[in-house]
């Protein structure tokens, strides 16, 4: 008897013969299969679980609406957000324990919509001919999105793609019956970091709030943990956040590594409470193997490694950050707390460490210090965000909340 169930999703008429094989091999490994049609125009060589019908009518059209649209790329459109509800709906319903997207642009492009819609924890991978291309933005991406090139594979089954889809279809069944889905019996908190060498209050903080009995799940934000961490925050998944790392903000703002735009405002959407700190509010992060960017032209940077550098922000643009974090805080619906650190956001900053701009950070403290919203508390330190005294005023106001119930006591 099978004991995990995949969905296998794509463009049936077009792709039988290569989704019929990932079907195969999931099968042959004892694994069961849900199919997914998403094709518009042709059908399959034998019906599939869920037709394409039903795709458009949970796109919010029909068949016919989406041939007579004219338009590809409208009526996959349409296909997108049915496959990416459907596939929602029979994720709840557990029917499926993870799930198989196959496609060129066309197909992954869909693909995105519909992995993005499932949980963190779901098993999704995606068949692309174009994995890991600059097609693809980071903030269309799952947060724990796996993908594998579809090499040679864009018509027919052949041996060079048969490689690449059987390990696809293995790896999506190992998958799901490895995965330890997150748990809920302790209440988590999400907090934002960069490594120990530029930011250290997680190695602090982490021990202290698991002693209070809290799970805590700190996010690496260079672009694709800052997704991970609004995904989960957009699910309530959090009982209150620490972001004392929205760089990702800047990097938004300037063309850096982004997250998306809504980074930031997720939790305040889903009424979280929040502890917002600006550790490296004055870098921008960007490829470091790439050209600098021509906004952060001749100025200070770090080479972090060979993958990132980081700009250093001028007085107005930190300014311009200041007021883009109280703005986004602005829209929260649960108490905010925002502590600013008046010696320095990140350990490059310190007097007279490399990057230090005693100018700047005035510029940014006295912009937040006017900018700031009325339903954010704002706690101004006389401490770099490095110093115990900042983990001290974190823990102390998070303790106020737990005594005053504004988060719930764990049991």
């Amino acid at each position: 008897m099978a004991d995990k169930t995949i969905l296998v999703a794509g463009t049936w008429d077009t792709k039988d013969d290569e989704l019929g094989y990932l079907v195969q091999v999931i099968r042959a490994q004892g694994g069961d299969v849900l199919t997914m049609d998403v094709s518009v125009l042709g059908d399959p060589s034998r019906p599939a679980h869920v037709s394409k019908h039903e795709v458009a009518e949970a796109g919010g059209a029909s068949i016919a609406e989406a041939i007579a649209a004219g338009d590809e790329n409208q009526a996959m459109q349409i296909m997108a957000r049915g496959a990416a509800a459907k596939a929602l709906a029979l994720w709840r319903a557990g029917r499926i324990d993870g799930v198989i997207v196959l496609g060129g642009t066309m197909g992954t492009d869909l693909a995105l919509d519909l992995c993005a819609a499932l949980p963190v924890g779901v098993p999704k991978y995606v068949v692309s001919t174009v994995a890991f291309s600059p097609l693809l933005p980071p903030d269309r991406l799952a947060a724990d999105i796996q993908m594998i090139l579809w090499a040679g594979g864009l018509y027919g089954l052949n041996s060079v793609c048969k490689a690449s889809l059987s390990q696809a279809a293995g790896a999506v069944l190992g998958a799901a019956r490895a995965v330890e889905l997150p748990k809920r019996d302790r209440p988590l908190i999400g907090m934002t970091s960069f490594g120990k060498t530029v930011l250290r209050y997680m190695v602090t903080l982490k021990p202290a709030l698991e002693a209070r009995g809290f799970e805590v799940a700190v996010f690496h934000a260079t672009g694709m943990g800052g997704r991970a961490f609004e995904s989960l925050a957009g699910e309530g998944a959090f009982a209150a956040v620490m972001d004392f790392a929205p760089q990702e903000v800047a990097n938004h703002l300037f063309g850096g590594l982004s997250a998306g735009a809504d980074r930031m405002t997720n939790a305040g959407r889903a009424g979280i409470p929040q502890l917002v700190a600006p550790g490296c509010y004055d870098l921008v992060d960007f490829v470091g193997w790439q050209d600098t960017p021509p906004k952060l032209a001749g100025r200070p940077t770090h080479a972090h490694n060979r993958l990132l550098t980081s700009a250093v922000l001028e007085a107005g643009e930190r300014r311009q950050v200041a007021r883009a974090l109280c703005a986004k805080l602005a829209e929260a619906t649960a108490p905010v707390a925002f502590l600013l650190p008046e010696q320095g956001c990140n350990e490059w900053d310190r007097a007279g460490a490399p990057l230090s701009d005693p100018e700047g950070l005035r510029a940014f403290v006295d912009e937040i210090a006017r900018a700031c919203p009325a339903n954010v508390a704002l706690h101004r330190l006389d401490a770099h965000i490095n110093d115990t005294a900042f983990t001290d005023a974190a823990l102390a106001i998070f303790d106020g909340w737990i005594a005053t119930g504004v988060v719930a006591r764990p049991a």
